[in-house]
């Protein structure tokens, strides 16, 4: 793609997206001319912005004879122009105070984080919680609800908890429950998730379990309850501030973009995307695949431990977003995230 721009092009298509992110106007050749030195004339940058256009960068809308970037324009100023800022000690004193708060569970850390990101971005800020398989399992206990359902509280090292119902044919009291939560919570404290669940399966197998009834009946309970993926819940913070965008006065992109918000699904897919790759990632408007969330642009970084990572966090705005300023701004709070939870995950 970068081959095909000659450095005039590259100019006179930087000057149109960093002009537009600004003003949220069509920009015209006058424009370009008037705010940027390029020492070329209006008719030279009319000439050039129509190949631009000829080649997709740029679009002509319907009442304006300015043009404004498509998403090929954006990707391109992001993985070829763009320049990336630097945060001042301002910012990163205020995406420190959450990291500063003593006494916070980790959920409420990470819902603090996605208010910072929205706070400094002006955008909206997400924030999905740790995959409960990625953490390390400190205590799990069962209480009976009903006959053949029974509520599952697990808590993480950190202090993460998950609940969830399961259906199971043991007929069990109050009492037993108490005896196989006792009897788990000192054979499987210390380990991860995905340990423990290696361990039912290789202890199930064993012809010990087949003698002990106490430890059948605890491998059977343990491997129902973590048999789905538990975790990976979405805060979205901030989701009034795109209603300040110029983008959404059109009720009909807002309606769905809200829906989205509303249902989180589709988020955490996404954000489940940029899980499987390094360093800060960069979705423009269809690339996500989701209508939903047509002419945004989310920035996302990973938060990790030492086994690994273990979230994501990010902003998503407008494709008009000002990518030089939320970038380092989601990348340093991802750090941040990460020296958290790298004591507390442990």
């Amino acid at each position: 793609m970068s081959d095909e721009l000659n450095e005039r092009s590259r100019r006179i298509l930087e000057a149109i997206v960093e002009d537009y992110i600004g003003t949220a106007e069509p920009i015209g050749s006058r424009a370009v001319t008037r705010r940027h030195h390029l020492g070329l004339s209006p008719a030279t940058v009319r000439n050039v912005m129509a190949d631009l256009e000829e080649m997709g960068y740029i679009v002509s809308p319907h009442t304006s004879a300015g043009r404004v970037p498509t998403e090929k324009g954006y990707r391109f100023y992001v993985d070829t122009l763009l320049q990336v800022g630097q945060l001042d000690l301002q910012q990163k004193s205020r995406i420190e105070q959450f990291y500063r708060i003593d006494g916070l569970r980790v959920e409420e850390r990470l819902r603090e984080a996605g208010k910072v990101l929205s706070a400094i971005s002006s955008y909206t800020g997400v924030v999905m919680t740790p995959r409960f398989n990625c953490t390390v399992f400190r205590h799990i206990e069962f209480l009976k609800l009903s006959q053949g359902r029974l509520l599952v509280i697990f808590v993480s090292h950190s202090g993460l908890v998950q609940n969830k119902v399961i259906e199971t044919d043991l007929s069990l009291s109050q009492s037993e429950l108490e005896h196989i939560s006792s009897y788990l919570n000192q054979t499987l404290s210390g380990l991860s998730i995905q340990e423990i669940k290696a361990k039912i399966v290789r202890e199930m197998a064993e012809e010990k379990a087949v003698y002990d009834k106490l430890l059948s009946r605890a491998l059977e309970l343990s491997q129902e309850a973590l048999s789905d993926e538990l975790g990976g819940q979405v805060y979205i913070e901030g989701a009034a501030n795109i209603l300040e965008q110029a983008e959404f006065k059109d009720l009909e992109r807002m309606k769905r973009l809200f829906r989205a918000f509303e249902q989180k699904s589709l988020l955490v897919e996404l954000l489940d995307k940029s899980q499987q790759a390094r360093g800060v990632q960069i979705f423009i408007g269809s690339e996500s695949e989701y209508r939903e969330i047509e002419g945004c642009s989310l920035i996302t970084a990973n938060y990790s431990s030492s086994r690994g990572t273990i979230g994501t966090l990010g902003v998503i705005g407008p494709s008009r977003m000002n990518y030089s300023q939320v970038i380092p701004v989601v990348d340093y709070t991802a750090r941040l995230v990460s020296q958290i939870l790298e004591t507390e995950l442990e």
